[in-house]
Parts: structure tokens; C-alpha cells; sequence
């Protein structure tokens, strides 16, 4: 049996879990709701503020259900009790970040600066302090949709491996390789 899907997940306080017609899950919290559509075939129980799940069979389509929708629901209830961020830092010469509301303006080294929107769902913060690499910080309940926005900001100048210059992660470690050496 699958040791992630057999798991249970507890409810903390303040948290709703509602299941409707066609496994349509709905999830509410302190810091917002989050709808999910369930595969028919997998059954979900709210008892004594735990979620269970259970299959039908032991195929292997319905195995790999299990656990993919259990950690679906848990990340939707840390997502709405607690909250999901991640933070972006530029590395380079002259790379810089500034935002106005969700519009992300980023100048990355190209001849034109880079203007993204972010999502409605998810507030953004751009921090620049002097000596320091500017970063952007992604927050929200949704850590699909979190990880999707950073990707994508992430693809605008990924890092490279020779100087390390590029958009990363914060605490992402480069694998750097030796540049050229002279022949003698």
C-alpha cells in the first residue's frame, strides 16, 4: 500500500474541508479557499478533524492516485493555514527588480527591461539593499501556482555555470565548471 497516500491529514483549527457532487473538494482557511477536483474513483473521509483516502482496487492507476491526491489536499491545507513562499535572487552586474502592484519589472542585462504579471492570487514584494542581490518574493496559498510563477521568472536568465550570473533561488546551489585555460 501506498505509505503517502495511507497517511492521514490533520485538520488544524479553523480549517473547512467540504467534499460535493463528483469529489469536488473545497478547502477553506484563516488565509483563503482552494477548490480541487478529486478523481471519481478515490474516496475521501472528513472524521475527527482527519482526512483519509481510500482506493477501490490495487491497480496501479489507482495507486499512484493515492498519493498524488493525498499530498495534493495536504499542500492545499498548509496552504491555507499557514501559506507558501519562495524567494528569487538576481545575480549579475546591473540586474535589477521593481514591481508596482502584481506587474514585475525586470531589468536582466537584455537590450529592453522585462515586464511580467503575476497573478492576482499571489503577492508580490521586491527587495533591493545595497551590497546585497536584489530578490523577489512570491507569497500565496497555492504552492502549484507559486512554483509556476518562480519557474517562470526563473526562465527569463537562468543561471550559468561558468560566472553563476542568472535568476536562482534563493539558497539554490550552482554547479560551476572550470572556464578555459591559456595554452602554453
Amino acid at each position: 500500500m501506498s505509505r503517502i497516500g495511507k497517511s492521514e491529514i490533520a485538520l488544524p483549527s479553523g480549517v473547512e474541508v467540504s467534499v460535493s457532487k463528483g469529489n469536488m473538494v473545497t478547502i477553506k482557511g484563516p488565509k483563503g479557499e482552494l477548490k480541487e477536483q478529486i478523481d471519481p474513483d478515490i474516496s475521501i473521509k472528513n472524521e475527527d478533524g482527519k482526512l483519509t483516502l481510500d482506493r477501490p482496487t490495487e491497480q496501479k492507476r489507482h495507486k499512484s492516485m493515492h498519493g498524488l491526491y493525498n499530498s495534493i489536499l495536504r499542500n492545499m491545507v498548509i496552504g491555507v493555514s499557514e501559506g507558501f513562499s519562495k524567494q528569487l535572487e538576481l545575480v549579475g552586474v546591473g540586474y535589477r527588480a521593481s514591481n508596482s502592484g502584481n506587474l514585475l519589472e525586470l531589468s536582466l542585462g537584455y537590450s529592453h527591461p522585462i515586464m511580467f504579471y503575476i497573478p492576482d492570487e499571489l503577492k508580490l514584494e521586491t527587495v533591493t539593499e545595497k551590497g546585497k542581490n536584489p530578490t523577489v518574493k512570491l507569497e500565496g496559498v497555492d504552492k502549484q501556482l507559486i512554483g509556476q510563477v518562480a519557474a517562470k521568472i526563473r526562465a527569463f536568465r537562468k543561471p550559468e555555470p561558468y560566472k553563476g550570473k542568472g535568476i536562482r533561488f534563493v539558497g539554490e546551489e550552482i554547479r560551476r565548471k572550470a572556464g578555459k585555460t591559456a595554452a602554453k
